[in-house]
């Protein structure tokens, strides 16, 4: 296939890379409405019909750092074809499955490309666009996130209302292959990176089953034995990571003081937005007595935001620099979660709705600023594996927050399943508490690695 004119190319780069970003969001979000279905036509229990979930986010997490290094190696553009072309083939297999194990195995094949994709389109935004817009697709691909994330839930509904739970997979069938062709067409060719072309395989594997461990510990049972693993795998990848000539992970990579902040504070951002996520329906339907459809139209004014708010936060970091725009970010989720916490339930809907929106404007901000900053800091030789960090550390965030925040709620509540209103305001305003100091240190010590820079 030819490619088009440079100048077609570059104005045509980030539609293809905000399709490689809102596919795996949409694959994330758009098979939890179908479960119910898929448990009733392949004749599942809930425990079971849950892996189609679990599979995917454990091949997302335990995958996308290696293959944000392997994009390095061979090419960010290549591996990127790759993992979108996995990621459609996947889709197409899912939505053919006769049972629920090749269904799950499916899930697992999509999560691999999807964790490519994921960590590659970030990492090609230095390669296709020119600097002084690097912070406005920065947002771009923030809101894409946003889109996908939002649209899941409603279009994964209608789909299966109208033509059965198969379509949820079918339909992003067309959109790979549009996707695909984009690349191809769009995006300019990387070049593999200096240097040695070694592929940490053992460090890889191991780094795999630390965060799968780690993963499984926090969203199945029996999580006690899982956390040792992941334990056990850390010390070991350690290990492996101090001898191999050619690590997966540097580990002065993770001694850059401004490199750990940026993914610390990453993870403590997507901890507050997923406990958004899981502590609203209960505060909204409980201590606000809600009915189930206002729930959910109010649990959607997050995503809208992210959606409405990511671009302009993009052309916020290009207009006064990432660092204040981080700052700004941050402050604002600090402010709309200590609202949060302390607002009483006699303030009413909109007592939740304004500081959500605050919390999700400023998550806007901060994501849109730090991947600009860290992106533009890191050599070019490691553009993928810093970008599948980055992706790391949202994750490990965002299940986190469903594990740990949702457990300090159920803690403060006692038997969600007969608190009242008082015990569950108490419990919002105490798990939201939680997470505006989380969130305060982590902006503690962006500022403190700004101070010391400047010094030096």
């Amino acid at each position: 296939m030819t490619s088009i004119a440079p100048g077609k190319t570059r104005s045509w780069a980030p539609a293809a890379l905000s399709l490689c970003t809102v596919l795996p969001s949409l694959g994330t979000s758009i098979a939890n409405v179908a479960l119910p279905d898929i448990a009733t036509a392949l004749d599942a229990s809930f425990d079971q019909v849950q892996w189609v979930v679990i599979a995917y986010v454990l091949a997302v997490t335990t995958v996308v750092v290696g293959a944000g290094r392997l994009g390095d190696l061979v090419g960010r553009r290549r591996l990127l074809l790759a993992g979108t072309a996995v990621f459609t083939l996947a889709t197409l297999l899912c939505g053919l499955a006769p049972d629920l194990p090749l269904l799950v195995a499916a899930r697992a094949v999509q999560g691999i490309g999807a964790a490519a994709m994921m960590a590659l389109t970030m990492a090609l935004v230095g390669e296709t666009v020119a600097p002084d817009r690097t912070g406005r697709v920065m947002g771009l691909l923030g809101t894409m996130s946003a889109i996908g994330t939002a649209l899941g839930p409603t279009l994964g509904g209608v789909l299966v209302a109208g033509f059965g739970w198969r379509a949820i997979f079918l339909v992003g069938v067309p959109l790979g292959v549009v996707a695909l062709v984009l690349v191809v067409r769009a995006v300019p060719a990387s070049a593999p990176a200096a240097g040695p072309r070694r592929f940490d395989t053992a460090g890889t594997a191991l780094l795999a089953v630390t965060l799968g461990a780690y993963a499984l510990a926090m969203t199945v049972d029996g999580g006690l034995v899982a956390l040792v693993v992941a334990a056990v795998g850390l010390v070991l990848f350690v290990v492996v990571e101090r001898r191999v000539p050619v690590p997966l992970l540097s580990l002065s990579l993770l001694r850059d003081p401004a490199l750990a902040a940026s993914l610390t504070t990453s993870a403590l951002v997507s901890t507050v937005m997923m406990t958004t996520l899981v502590v609203g329906p209960f505060h909204l339907a409980r201590a606000l007595g809600l009915a189930p459809v206002l729930v959910g139209l109010v649990m959607s004014a997050g995503p809208v935001v992210a959606a409405l708010t990511g671009i302009p936060a993009g052309r916020a970091t290009d207009r006064f620099g990432t660092g204040t725009t981080v700052v700004v970010g941050l402050g604002g989720v600090i402010a709309g979660t200590a609202a949060l916490a302390l607002t009483p339930a006699s303030a009413g809907v909109l007592g939740y709705v304004l500081p959500l929106v605050v919390v999700t404007a400023g998550y806007a901000l901060f994501q849109a600023a730090n991947n600009t900053s860290v992106m533009k800091d890191v050599t070019a030789g490691r553009r993928g594996l810093v970008s599948g960090m980055l992706n790391l550390s949202r994750n490990l965030g965002l299940i986190t927050g469903a594990s740990v925040m949702g457990a300090v709620f159920a803690a403060v509540a006692g038997d969600v399943t007969a608190a009242g209103a008082a015990e569950v305001t108490r419990a919002t305003h105490w798990t939201f508490a939680i997470a505006s100091v989380g969130v305060a240190v982590g902006l503690a010590v962006v500022v403190w690695v700004r101070v010391r820079s400047r010094r030096r």
